[in-house]
């Protein structure tokens, strides 16, 4: 596992989920400023990130390694498996193998509009919802292209969620974000 920052310098982050500004409105990640992934998956981001940015687009994480137990905590509030994983299962997330991410423009650092925000459950979230503006399908194509050239899999639920093939060769994790940093 590596920390993000150490593969991608120059990649932003928004960690939701070590705030409030999530869908279970509390911090789950104790306000952590670090986000880690498998190698292997971290250089496959760096390759989109590289090629992105040659289009003027960045690249922004909302969320990318999750301890085993917040996935629990996660699945007691939503049961939806179309956006929460199931612990019986773990997930891509709980192994470091799936990113959640959007597109910035390089030069302000601002969103580029993907006809809604992170954590929307509802169809309008869903790749194959096309009533939304051309531009927006547009970035949304844009983001799945890169991410899919470099490796990565569609959540068709989601928008933002891209995970590395073959999660279950790889152990469900339930470390804490400190301990990890120390590795």
């Amino acid at each position: 596992m590596v920390e993000l920052h150490s593969v991608i310098p120059s990649i932003l982050y928004d960690l939701r989920y070590g705030t409030t500004s999530n869908f279970m409105r509390r911090d789950l990640y104790g306000q952590t400023n670090l986000t880690f992934l498998r190698l292997p998956v971290a250089l496959a981001l760096q390759r989109v990130a590289s090629t992105l940015a040659t289009q003027g687009y960045g690249v922004k994480i909302f969320d990318a390694y999750r301890p085993y137990s917040i996935t629990k905590k996660m699945w007691a509030l939503i049961h939806d498996e179309r956006y929460v994983a199931n612990p019986a299962k773990g997930s891509g997330h709980n192994r470091g193998l799936a990113v959640d991410l959007t597109l910035t423009d390089l030069k302000t650092g601002r969103e580029i509009p993907m006809g809604t925000g992170f954590d929307h459950f509802s169809d309008t979230a869903h790749h194959s919802f096309t009533s939304l503006p051309a531009a927006q399908l547009k970035n949304r194509l844009l983001l799945r292209s890169a991410m899919e050239a470099a490796g990565f899999k569609a959540l068709e639920t989601e928008w933002w969620h891209y995970a590395w093939p073959n999660d279950r060769q790889y152990d469900v994790l339930d470390i804490g974000f400190r301990k990890l940093s120390r590795y």
